[in-house]
C-alpha cells in the first residue's frame, strides 16, 4: 500500500512449507560452503553490493517511499548508509575476525578463534527497510552466516527489493532469502537446527514472543526493541543549537524511530524558549507527496498506525495533558497526522509510560539537574537519548547517568557502522554494528596449544595432581 494514495501498489504470495524448506537448504549449504573460502572474497562482494547501490540509489530509494511513505530524500540517505555499512564491515570484518592472543598461566599459547555458526534469522520492521537489514546481513556475512528475512507485512516490496538486490549484486545464492512468513512458521522456523541465531528489531510484545521460542529452542538472540528517549536540555544549554536540532530528532521519518527524541526534559529557566521555537518549527513543516522534495512531513505508514497515535493521544489528553500545538486533521487523502506537542504530563498519565512511534512530542519542566536525570530514567525503556549542555564534559557525566544502551552529548542521535546500537531494560539486549554486531553470532572458540603436557602443573577439576604419586 502507497500511504500517501492509499492505492495498492503490489500483491506478494505466502511463503510455503516447502518454501521455507528450500531458503534453509540452500542458506545451510553456503554456510558449509563459506567455511572453507577465505573471508576476503566475501569483503570483495560486500564492497560490489555498496557500489550497486550507490548507482541504483534513486531506484531502491523510490520503493521504499512509495511503500512505506518516507521522504524520498531520507531514502537516499538510508540507501547511501547501508551502502556505507557494507563497505565498512568489508574493509574491518577480516581484522575483527583474527584469533585473539590470550595472556594465561595455561601451559602453552592460548588463542580465542572467531568462527562462524550457521544461518541466522532477522526478524526486521518497517520504518527502515533496508538499513535494518542491511545492519545485521553485513557483518554477519562477512562472518559467514547466511541470513533467513521474515520482514514487516506492509513493506514486502521493499525486502523483496533488498533481498533480490544482494544477489544481484554478486552474492551466492543463499545469502539472503525473504520469506513472507507468519507467526507459526516463524516459530517452526526457529526450532530448525539449521538456524543458530536471531536477530529481531520491533516491539516489546514481538520481541518477548521470538525470544521465548528462541529461549525454548537454546538459540542465541539479540533484541532491539521499543524506545522512550528522552532529550534534555540543561540551562547552560547553547539554545540556538538546541532549537535547531529538537524538532529534526522528533519528526524524521514522520517521528517513527525507535531513538526519536519523544520526551523532552527541559530546565525551567529555557524551558518557555524552548516550548516557544519547539512549536514554531513544527508548525513550519510541509506535508505532501514524498517523492516530492519539496515536502518535509511524510505521511505515517499506515492507516492502523495512525490510528494507534490518535488513541494514545487522547488518551493522555483525557488524562489532563495540555495539546500546546497539533492535534488537528490535515485536509489530505495520505495518512498524515499533524504533528503534536502534548505538556502538564502528570506522574498517573499513561502517556509517562507510552512509547508515541509517530510525529508527537511531549515537553517536561524540571527544576533541578537531578530531577531531568530522574525523569529520564522513569521509564521501562533504556534505548538511547541526547543531552545538550554549555560544558561538554559536564554533559557526558550527566550522560553517564542515564540508564540506556546510548546516549550523545550536544550533537543529533546518528547511526554509523562503526558504532554499537542497542539497548537496556524493555528496549532489549545485544548489539548491532561495530565489532559488537559482528560478533554477536560468532562462535568465540579457545584454543590451548602446547608442545607438550606440564606435568608440573597438571591439574584435574580443583584438586592439583602430583604425578609422582601413584
Amino acid at each position: 500500500m502507497n500511504p500517501y494514495t492509499n492505492e495498492v501498489l503490489k500483491t506478494f504470495a505466502d511463503a510455503t512449507d516447502v518454501d521455507i524448506q528450500q531458503a534453509l537448504e540452500t542458506a545451510d549449504g553456503l554456510y558449509h560452503e563459506m567455511k572453507s573460502k577465505p573471508i576476503s572474497t566475501r569483503a570483495t562482494i560486500l564492497h560490489g553490493i555498496a557500489k550497486y547501490m550507490r548507482y541504483n540509489k534513486y531506484d531502491l530509494a523510490k520503493v521504499m517511499t512509495l511503500e512505506m511513505g518516507k521522504l524520498i530524500s531520507e531514502s537516499e540517505g538510508e540507501v547511501e548508509l547501508c551502502a556505507d555499512i557494507a563497505d565498512y564491515f568489508a574493509d574491518h570484518g577480516a581484522e575483527m575476525m583474527e584469533p585473539t592472543l590470550l595472556h594465561t598461566r595455561a601451559n602453552g599459547e592460548a588463542k580465542v578463534y572467531k568462527q562462524s555458526t550457521g544461518v541466522v534469522l532477522a526478524v526486521e520492521p518497517w520504518n527502515f527497510p533496508y538499513y535494518q537489514i542491511m545492519r545485521v546481513f553485513a557483518p554477519n556475512f562477512m562472518a559467514g552466516n547466511p541470513m533467513i528475512l521474515r520482514d514487516a507485512a506492509n513493506i514486502p516490496w521493499s525486502a523483496q527489493t533488498f533481498a533480490d538486490m544482494i544477489i544481484q549484486a554478486g552474492a551466492p545464492q543463499g545469502s539472503i532469502a525473504n520469506l513472507f512468513m507468519s507467526y507459526d512458521q516463524v516459530a517452526d522456523i526457529i526450532a530448525d537446527p539449521r538456524i543458530q541465531g536471531i536477530a529481531l528489531t520491533g516491539s516489546e510484545r514481538g520481541g518477548a514472543s521470538v525470544a521465548k521460542e528462541a529461549g525454548q529452542n537454546l538459540k542465541k538472540s539479540t533484541m532491539e526493541l521499543g524506545g522512550q528517549d528522552a532529550f534534555i536540555v540543561l540551562d547552560d544549554a547553547n539554545m540556538d543549537d538546541v532549537n535547531n536540532i529538537a524538532w529534526r530528532a522528533r519528526l524524521y521519518n514522520a517521528g517513527q524511530v525507535c531513538t526519536s527524541s519523544k520526551r523532552f526534559i527541559v530546565m525551567d529557566s529555557v524551558y518557555d524558549e524552548f516550548l516557544e521555537n519547539l512549536i514554531k518549527n513544527f508548525a513550519s513543516v510541509q506535508p505532501g507527496d514524498p517523492m516530492d522534495n519539496a515536502t518535509t512531513l511524510a505521511p505515517m505508514n499506515t492507516k492502523k498506525a495512525k490510528e494507534k497515535l490518535q488513541k494514545q493521544v487522547d488518551e493522555a489528553v483525557a488524562a489532563g495533558a495540555t495539546v500546546a500545538y497539533g492535534n488537528k486533521p490535515i485536509d489530505l487523502p495520505g495518512q498524515f497526522f499533524m504533528p503534536t506537542i502534548l505538556i502538564d504530563i502528570a506522574a498517573d498519565n499513561p502517556a509517562m509510560h507510552t512509547e508515541m512511534f509517530g510525529p508527537v512530542a511531549q515537553v517536561y519542566r524540571v527544576h533541578s539537574e537531578q530531577d531531568a536525570i530522574d525523569l529520564a530514567n522513569n521509564s521501562q525503556y533504556g534505548l538511547g537519548g541526547i543531552v545538550f549542555s554549555g560544558d561538554p564534559l559536564h554533559g557526558e557525566k550527566v550522560a553517564t547517568q542515564i540508564n540506556t544502551g546510548m546516549v550523545y552529548v550536544n550533537t543529533f542521535m546518528t547511526s554509523l557502522p562503526e558504532l554499537p546500537f542497542g539497548g537496556v531494560k524493555n528496549s532489549g539486549y545485544g548489539r548491532e554494528m561495530s565489532e559488537l554486531g559482528l560478533m554477536a553470532f560468532v562462535n568465540e572458540q579457545l584454543v590451548v596449544t602446547a608442545d607438550r603436557p606440564d606435568m608440573n602443573n597438571v591439574t584435574g577439576g580443583l584438586v592439583k595432581l602430583d604425578p609422582t604419586n601413584d
